[in-house]
């Protein structure tokens, strides 16, 4: 794939005249490098639609600004909520504790914050588009899932995080049982499921069971444990499947057709952004020099396997 930025160098794109459509990672609150990213290829919100993979708050310094500017943009983005958008709304229910490595404090005490956090616990979980055959969830989707029981399962989540009685949810939706899909699972335990799977999927047993526990790179989990993008899945044969949530992939290591854009910008690497009409990639290097472990972490490329 010819990629000038792999190279983890901020390039010059003087966009075009045409609509496009792009992809990025998990955000994080990193609202400069964002919107550096944006000025790469001159986005412009009336032809061009920006999707979001989720987790667009926490750990970096700016989650206010990068609420406030995503929703200014309306019908020009699509995302998906993320763990730590959905952790957000638990604080602001005060379900949750405010934990000051994530640096939400100025977000909840916006002047508009409730504005936004209505606007957020109204967004979406899953986003399919039929035409480019483009699925997108912030973890991904799970092996046992089909495309319907995965648009069915999302819409249930996002049907109660819509309504009045949200905070009850958020209040259930920790825990990381039960982990292996039903359709006979109902009420808390279903919607729990479909939230884990949804937002915090790593790894899976062969069978497609969801294991929530391990967090360590493709390499150095345990067996039998597989990322779940390894195991066959119906949705994958069938659409391009693009997540974030998952840094230390570093946008590496996924098969054709399953597409990892979360470079970890929060924690010193880059922001990573998908072209899907030529499947360019644009990297913008964190401001960051390294990640809060105080390891140095270099800009890396992302693989971004597409289908023919």
């Amino acid at each position: 794939m010819n990629n000038p930025a792999a190279a983890g160098f901020a390039v010059s794109y003087p966009g075009n005249t045409f609509m496009s459509t792009y992809l990025i990672g998990d955000i994080h609150g990193c609202y400069d490098e964002m919107q550096s990213l944006l000025q790469q290829v001159a986005f412009d919100a009336e032809k061009d639609t920006l999707w979001l993979t989720g987790d667009l708050v926490a750990r970096g310094p700016g989650s206010l600004d990068v609420l406030r500017y995503v929703r200014s943009l309306g019908n020009a983005v699509r995302i998906v909520l993320g763990n730590h958008d959905l952790h957000l709304l638990a604080v602001y229910a005060g379900i949750s504790r405010n934990k000051p490595k994530d640096r939400i404090t100025p977000l909840l005490e916006a002047p508009d914050a409730d504005e936004l956090i209505n606007w957020l616990r109204r967004q979406p979980l899953l986003q399919v588009d039929e035409e480019k055959k483009l699925v997108m969830a912030h973890a991904g989707i799970t092996p046992q899932w089909d495309i319907e029981t995965a648009k069915v399962c999302a819409r249930e989540v996002e049907s109660v995080l819509s309504s009045d009685s949200y905070p009850l949810f958020l209040n259930a939706m920790y825990g990381d049982m039960p982990n292996n899909w039903t359709p006979e699972l109902t009420g808390l335990a279903r919607l729990r499921f479909s939230t884990n799977a949804l937002t915090r999927m790593r790894y899976c047993f062969p069978n497609g069971q969801l294991d929530m526990i391990c967090k360590d790179a493709p390499g150095s989990a345990p067996p039998p444990l597989k990322p779940w993008f390894d195991i066959a899945g119906p949705v994958a044969r069938d659409y391009t499947i693009v997540f974030g949530h998952w840094a230390s992939l570093e946008g590496k290591g996924t098969p054709e057709g399953i597409i990892a854009l979360d470079t970890g910008c929060c924690w010193g690497g880059t922001l990573t952004m998908l072209r899907w009409e030529d499947r360019q990639l644009f990297i913008q290097p964190s401001n960051r020099l390294q990640s809060a472990s105080g390891d140095d972490v270099s800009p890396t490329a992302v693989h971004a396997g597409k289908k023919s």
